[in-house]
């Protein structure tokens, strides 16, 4: 059955759940042994027997045995652990990447289309000064160009520490040390630098979702979703349903980033004593809500319809205060004011689009 807690969960696919952590252990145990080995079938026994040794590697491992019984030699539960949420993050990663990079392509494109469509912009919510809906646009696509060179930084490295991250056991089994030092049983960057990078995303993803919900009030009526959800007693509505789901995701992402710095504050010793644990599920749920929010910004904009006469409107209505601001810096330098009341924000306009192209042509 589909997340009733979450709709729009199915949209994360096979990302982090139970069946695809199940496999990316046992990909890390046949990695180690240099053999395949066959994904058990029995998924409710593992999970069963996970609370008695506090995780799933150990039942995990006790079936595996059956197979070969030099299975696991050497590592730890924590290094299968990690190396197996790695693995999944890189996965989920890559996806998450390609529905951003969707988003940059709409925006640069919505940037560039409504580079020079006036309206005027809104401060601590009331008008301000004469803007364009291509420079509005331009900064939502700076925010997801951000969040997508965050993710574009990230590494995955494998966990392989042995108990206590001596190696102690892999050097009298005569193995061949792996490079580098993937020892982070305590030193938990690899997880909390992922983790704020996908709550940049559904920062980022917000930003637009935010604007979207202000801008299509009736009293503003400046942008709609494209096909608006319905009421379940009001027929006549269409309700900005998108928008809704992607800053709800918004709302509870920075709490989950927070646990994995919580976490990785409570290290201890050389392995933890609860901070370890608390990681799994909060980086499941983390990931899986940042890939369904990146996916309905991507729905949300291939819709999203722009009222250019309503803004040009609202503009005119605002009358000559929103040029007061320029009026009275021209009379301080002595000059009269400029024929445009843009500044440079076409420039800026621009510099970004080209950004985002460059971004893509990068990701091809």
């Amino acid at each position: 059955m589909a997340d009733l807690f979450w709709p729009g969960d199915d949209r994360a696919g096979d990302h982090f759940t139970s069946e695809s952590f199940l496999w990316a252990m046992v990909d890390v145990e046949a990695d180690w042994l240099g053999r395949p080995l066959e994904v058990p079938d029995h998924l409710e026994q593992i999970g069963a027997e996970a609370e008695g040794g506090g995780n799933p590697v150990i039942a995990l491992v006790k079936l595996l045995r059956e197979q070969d019984e030099d299975v696991h030699r050497g590592l730890t539960s924590q290094d299968v652990v990690d190396s197996a949420l790695m693995r999944m993050a890189e996965a989920a990663v890559e996806s998450l990447r390609q529905d951003l990079h969707s988003v940059i392509a709409r925006l640069a494109a919505l940037a560039a289309e409504h580079r020079d469509t006036p309206m005027v912009a809104r401060t601590l919510t009331q008008h301000a000064v004469p803007t364009t809906f291509g420079f509005r646009v331009a900064a939502w696509l700076t925010a997801v160009l951000d969040a997508e060179e965050l993710l574009a930084d990230l590494d995955f490295p494998d966990q392989v520490g042995g108990a206590a991250g001596t190696r102690a056991a892999i050097v009298e089994l005569g193995r061949e040390l792996p490079p580098g030092i993937p020892r982070w049983h305590t030193t938990r960057a690899p997880v909390t630098r992922l983790g704020d990078a996908l709550v940049g995303c559904t920062d980022a993803c917000a930003r637009i979702a935010n604007d979207v919900l202000t801008m299509s009030r009736p009293e503003i009526g400046e942008l709609a979703e494209g096909s608006g959800g319905g009421s379940s007693t009001m027929p006549n509505k269409a309700n900005p349903v998108l928008s809704v789901l992607v800053r709800r995701a918004a709302l509870t992402t920075p709490q989950l980033g927070a646990t994995l710095h919580l976490a990785a504050a409570q290290q201890v010793d050389d392995r933890a004593d609860g901070g370890w644990h608390a990681e799994w599920a909060t980086l499941r749920d983390l990931v899986r809500r940042t890939l369904v929010a990146a996916s309905q910004t991507d729905e949300l904009l291939a819709g999203l319809e722009v009222d250019t006469g309503r803004m040009a409107a609202t503009l005119t209505a605002a009358g000559d205060a929103v040029l007061a601001e320029q009026r009275s810096m021209a009379q301080a330098a002595g000059h009269d004011p400029a024929p445009t009341y843009l500044g440079d924000a076409l420039t800026y306009v621009d510099a970004v689009v080209a950004r985002a192209h460059a971004t893509l042509e990068e990701g091809q």
